[in-house]
């Protein structure tokens, strides 16, 4: 990096000249010498993206970005908890199921005032992800504000290596039962299994598709998923900054388009659960039932650079097929149904209970 660079160009009323005065100023007189110049330059960038005030927009160091890479991939090291701004303020988007935070109580809407004590307001989102992660077996101690509840807690959660299943199935009593916990690369693989194993059984009543604290991945995946039930048709809206639309159509597939379908949704049902489930409420093919959802409905380019770093960008909003927006205000269900805690501590599920009651009309 050429500290002694001078960029007179102007962009408006930015003065270029400014950032590397002070560029040169830290790298001559900060205390502790010498300065680091990698780490001032990906600081400038993280500030830079910050500086939008997106909560979706980030930057990752090549450490970061790596592991960012391998949570897209369905395996990595942490506590198992998706997590995200509003208004400045870390929250928790869902917990993967089985995941060490869901195991400690963590659930979809919490906020995150603290992490190991550091106070974590107006942190940046990659540096509570990495203070969130580490190595495994190591604890991280999160002070935590739960919905509804006046005063934060302390909940200490124990990492260890996240390799989940994105989509498993069973049958319950004439119904087959999917969870899908992820839109990761794994997704199409395992949903065209899941109907291989429909196909060969013998005929359901009904299909129940749980979304809920699905914090959502790949587009792709959630146009396939949508696309099993949606034979012909816009699944999706995307419009940019300078209000050009672009359609996500269905793939013509829809093998699953003449079983009952019922959808479970939650706070913790985000970004790609919200296109499949806005598309399926949408069509009318599928009742919601649940919880609003949690109100992800942007788009973000993930762009890795060469130096092994990358950052994401928001770059457009998600509309469902009847133009309903989807960012900040989420997917209101058909039919609202509370899982309360003691309904959690008591095994029970009165979401699921009322889906099967629905498919069994």
């Amino acid at each position: 990096i050429n500290t002694n660079t001078s960029n007179s160009e102007y962009r408006g009323d930015v003065d270029f000249d400014l950032f590397w005065k002070i560029w040169n100023d830290v790298k001559a007189n900060y205390v502790k010498q010498p300065v680091n110049e990698v780490d001032l330059f990906y600081g400038a960038v993280r500030g830079m993206i910050g500086a939008l005030g997106d909560p979706y927009s980030d930057f990752y160091n090549p450490q970061l970005a790596e592991e960012f890479d391998q949570e897209l991939s369905g395996s990595f090291s942490g506590i198992g908890v998706e997590i995200g701004k509003r208004n400045g303020t870390i929250v928790v988007i869902a917990p993967l199921e089985g995941s060490p935070g869901q195991q400690a109580g963590l659930k979809a809407g919490d906020a995150i005032l603290a992490i190991d004590k550091t106070d974590a307001l107006d942190m940046p989102l990659d540096l509570a992800v990495s203070k969130i992660r580490g190595e495994e077996g190591s604890q991280v101690l999160l002070t935590v504000l739960s919905k509804g509840s006046q005063e934060p807690k302390e909940v200490a959660v124990t990492r260890k290596k996240i390799q989940h299943t994105g989509l498993r199935w069973e049958y319950r009593d004439g119904i087959a039962y999917v969870k899908l916990s992820s839109f990761d690369e794994e997704t199409d693989d395992l949903l065209n299994k899941f109907i291989r194993d429909l196909e060969a059984h013998e005929p359901v009543d009904g299909i129940v598709l749980d979304l809920r604290n699905n914090p959502g991945g790949f587009l792709d995946m959630a146009i396939e998923v949508a696309s099993e039930w949606i034979e012909d048709g816009v699944i999706v809206r995307e419009r940019d900054h300078s209000g050009d639309e672009r359609l996500h159509h269905a793939r013509g597939r829809a093998r699953l388009s003449g079983i009952p379908t019922v959808v479970l949704v939650n706070e913790g049902s985000a970004s790609a659960s919200e296109i499949v489930a806005g598309a399926l409420q949408d069509f009318e093919i599928a009742p919601l039932i649940g919880k609003t959802t949690f109100g992800k409905g942007s788009v973000q380019k993930y762009e890795g650079l060469e130096d092994g770093s990358s950052f994401r960008l928001t770059v457009a909003r998600w509309f469902t097929p009847k133009e309903r927006a989807i960012d900040e205000v989420g997917i209101t269900p058909n039919i609202e149904v509370d899982l309360t805690e003691q309904d959690f501590n008591d095994d029970k599920d009165p979401q699921l209970e009322e889906a099967i009651r629905q498919l069994k009309k």
